[in-house]
Formats: structure tokens, sequence, C-alpha cells
């Protein structure tokens, strides 16, 4: 790991141009490797990787050289790069005939294609040749897991302007780059500030306004469409590493975070976080969370993860590198975080997405705030289903019992039923609805429920289909209506339904089946 002055970014616009002509880009990377190799780096193994670039090529040359951070032949690196270019502006050196990076450049694929580069530290590329451990005050790092999981879960419709608090190596930065006309970008640490500036100038994007300074500080009283942050969340005792450690007590770094981002927000505007929570003894988590949300602002809160305070110190000193120092150093960390948690009550740590949205409802005493645990696989990229489950909340927010029977609904795209009982059984023991798509939710239904998300295609009323079932099984129409209100809610609520408009007059409705 070194932390080295940084590059000018003067010829970014040359050095992408060599980068690309080499395919050095994720998909380049993958071809070359190899699925083997290539999956070995996320683990931080460079063996396989080492190996499959023996040749001489300009991509052999630069994986080894800003992927591996191994020294090459002069002659090499001049044969991939504006070499004189490079040195005169610092990405990399030369000494003795060899050529070496001083940052870390890694390609990372857009989500529309796009052929990016983040720029970090030398070994600290989360996750990639260098790994985590041990790092000095100050470095960046790069692109890791929590990184991509803000990326895939932000909303990306098109907006004015959009702010990435606590921006490091620039990642979501570029995101935002792509479908805001504006951006700011923040960091306590000048140095991910420059890190940033040369993320976005090689990646081809259009600069963003770079502000040094804590949390909300250096936007004053601006406000935007869209705030994104994956902040230092981790729980410690003291902020010996600011990459990842708030420096306030406890979880109150997150919570001021999302305490404040409310003011900062434009009408209808997003605010998006990672964040670490405690579960402290005594307290229901998803009250802690609720009492997190500002006024004006409806709330989706998804826990995605809990650990025991005894797998999230020992995670957090992993990756530190404490555990490869002295045995009694180490035992003395381990007894402060646990020393920490017990002060404060804490029994586990709970992790996952935090999404405020601004709205005039919420602003009017009427806030929709959803807390809750799900730590299944989602399909990535998530904003359009975050979108969507606010425009949900929207729905819901308005619609009475007598509402809900009036409206018209279509089953979802990809869900489907499963049946489940045993071989042979006439009828199952329940009936479970599955999405394969956005959050991929499963919920059960009875024979009501299967049957009238099955017969939804926006063409009659709630009311009607519930009539023409109740008919069929011959149940009591009037007692059927009064009780499915809220399975019908329920269905809206986790995405099996959608609301739609109710169809012209003289539409001729397909009959209705249980």
């Amino acid at each position: 790991m070194s932390k080295t002055s940084l590059p000018a970014p003067d010829h970014t616009a040359g050095l992408r141009e060599a980068l690309l002509a080499a395919a050095f880009t994720a998909d380049g990377l993958l071809d070359r490797l190899g699925a083997a190799a290539y999956a070995a780096l996320a683990r931080s193994e460079t063996v396989p990787a080492l190996r499959a670039t023996r040749g001489v090529s300009p991509l052999d040359t630069l994986v080894r050289l800003f992927l591996l951070q191994r020294p090459v032949p002069r002659e090499q690196a001049r044969a991939a790069l504006p070499l004189e270019e490079c040195v005169q502006d610092g990405w990399v050196s030369v000494e003795d005939g060899l050529v070496r990076a001083t940052v870390d450049v890694r390609p990372y694929g857009g989500p529309d294609g796009e052929d990016w580069f983040i720029v970090s530290d030398l070994g600290c590329a989360v996750g990639g040749a260098g790994g985590i451990g041990s790092h000095e005050e100050g470095v960046v790092l790069g692109v890791g897991g929590a990184s991509t999981t803000l990326a895939g879960v932000t909303v990306r419709t098109p907006v004015a302007s959009a702010l990435d608090l606590g921006t490091g190596s620039g990642i979501q930065a570029l995101h935002a780059a792509q479908h805001a006309t504006r951006v700011t970008a923040t960091d306590l640490n000048p140095r991910a500030l420059e890190c940033t500036r040369l993320t976005l100038a090689l990646s081809g994007a259009a600069p963003a306004d770079l502000r040094e300074g804590s949390l909300f500080e250096p936007v004053g009283t601006e406000t935007f469409d869209l705030i994104v942050s994956n902040p230092p969340f981790v729980i410690s005792p003291g902020a010996r590493l600011t990459y990842r450690d708030g420096g306030m007590g406890g979880d109150d770094l997150c919570r001021t975070l999302v305490q404040q981002a409310g003011g900062h927000l434009n009408e209808g505007g997003y605010a998006q976080f990672l964040a670490n929570w405690q579960h402290v003894e005594g307290e229901e988590w998803q009250d802690r969370l609720r009492s997190w949300v500002p006024a004006g602002c409806d709330a989706w809160i998804v826990q995605r993860e809990v650990q025991d305070v005894t797998q999230y110190a020992e995670l957090w000193l992993r990756d530190s590198g404490d555990h490869r120092g002295d045995p009694e150093a180490y035992a003395e960390r381990y007894e402060a975080w646990l020393d920490e948690f017990e002060a404060r009550g804490t029994t586990s740590v709970g992790f996952g997405w935090i999404t405020l949205r601004r709205s005039a409802a919420a602003a009017a005493g009427r806030p929709s705030i959803v807390v809750e645990e799900w730590p299944h696989a989602v399909q990535q990229p998530l904003g359009r289903a975050v979108e969507d489950h606010f425009a949900r909340q929207d729905y819901l927010r308005d619609q009475d019992d007598a509402a809900l029977l009036a409206g018209h609904f279509t089953l979802a795209a990809e869900v489907v039923q499963e049946q489940v009982g045993l071989p042979g059984a006439e009828d199952p023991e329940h009936v479970v609805l599955r999405q394969h798509r956005g959050m991929m939710r499963a919920t059960k239904v009875d024979a009501v429920g299967a049957g009238f998300a099955g017969v939804c295609d926006g063409s009659l009323p709630a009311g009607r289909i519930l009539d023409a079932i109740a008919q069929l099984m011959s149940e009591d129409p009037v007692l059927l209506r009064d009780r499915t209100p809220q399975a019908i809610r329920l269905l809206v609520e986790e995405g099996f339904l959608e609301p739609v408009q109710a169809p012209r007059p003289g539409a001729v409705p397909p009959a209705p089946s249980a």
C-alpha cells in the first residue's frame, strides 16, 4: 500500500484512449484473464491473473502495471501507454528501466455498457489485487461491494442536481454524472476529491463541483434532487480510519446524516444511503430507525444483514489488518470494541439501505415509513423498484377499502404461482406468489387471493372480481368484500399487483375464474 502525490489530470484523454485501445476494460479483462482468474481477483488472489498475463501485449502490460501493481519494462510500458505524458503527470514512475504505477486504475463497466476507470490508492482496491489491510490514514479506497450495492439501488431518473456526500474514489459521482445536470461531490479527505477528479476525467465524464468538508457543511443550505452517500458507517471505538470510521459514538453519524438530509432535498427528491445501526437491548430496532426519519420525508429502510457484536468486531479488525500484527495488540483492540458495545447496550449491528423521499403528503403529516428485514436475494439494479415502491405508497395512502374495491389492478410482470402440498393431494396446502425481478418477494395467499390475482388484467374493478369469485366458491359476497381489502392492500404494497386506470366505457372484460 502506498500513498504518494496523485497524478495531474492534464492528459487524461490520451491515457483513456490508450486504455481503450488495449481493451483494458471490464469486458476486455474477462476475455483476457478468463472467468476463473477474473473471479480470483475479486477474492484478492493475484496468482491466476499473473499467470494469464505473462505475454507482452499492451493489455498484459496494463493489467500487471495498474491492476496487479507489478513493475514492467520501460519498452513494454511505452508500447501500451503515452509514457512520457504519464510520467510527466505522475501516473507512473520510472527507475532502473522499470515502470511502476503510482495509483490503482481499475476498469469498471457502467450500467449501459460504458467503459469507466476508477482511480484509488495502491493496495486499496476493495476485493482487488491489493485487497484490504492495514491502511494508513487518509488513503482512498477503490470500488467495493458496498459501492456497487448503493449504485444499483439508486434511483436513476434524470435530475437537475445530485450530491455525492463522502465521494471517496468517485464511483457514485460518476454514476450521477450520467443523469444529473449538475453533480456536487464532497469529502472530508481532500485526497478523495482529487481521486474523484481523476476518476471522472479518465472515464470521460463531466467534471463535478468538488468540495471539502464533513457531512452537509460544504453545501450550506443548498438543496438537491438526489443525494447519495456510502458514508464511513462502521460503529467502532474511536475514529482510527477515516475511510470507514465515522468519528461519532455508536451509529450517530448515520443517524445525523439521515436526519439532516431532509432539509437538503427538493420536493420529490431522493436521498439514498448505506448504513449500520445498533440493535440495543430493550429497544426495537425498527423503532430506532423510524426515529431517524426527518419530518417531511417518506422512508423505505431495508435491513439486509445482522451480525452479533463479536462477528462485527472481528470483521472490521480483519479489514484493518489487525489480525496480522501483535496478538496482544489485537486482543486489546478487540476488548475495546466489546467494551464500546457493552457500554451502549448493543447486542448486534444491522446493515442495510435507507431511502428518503421528500413529499407533500409527508410534509402534511402523512408520511409513509416502511422498515423491514429482507436478507434474501434481489435483482440489481433496483432503482426502478425503489421508485415503484414509493409510487405504490402514494396510491395506497389515498385509498380506503371502498376505493380499493373500486380500483382496477393487473398482475405484475414475472409473478408466478407455486402450489405446495403432498403429492397426489386434491388441494395444495398453500399457494405462494413469487416475483422474479426487483425484490423477488414471495407471499402466501389463500384460494381467493390466488384466484383474484390470476384474473387481474385491469378490465374489472376489484369488487366485481370478488363477487364473481364468491359466486364460484359459494361464499357470501358481502363478507368476502369485507375481509379482502387488507389482502389486496398487501399485494399492492409488495408489488404483486399494480393499480391501473379504469378501462374506457364499452370495453368487454374477460370472464373471471377462480
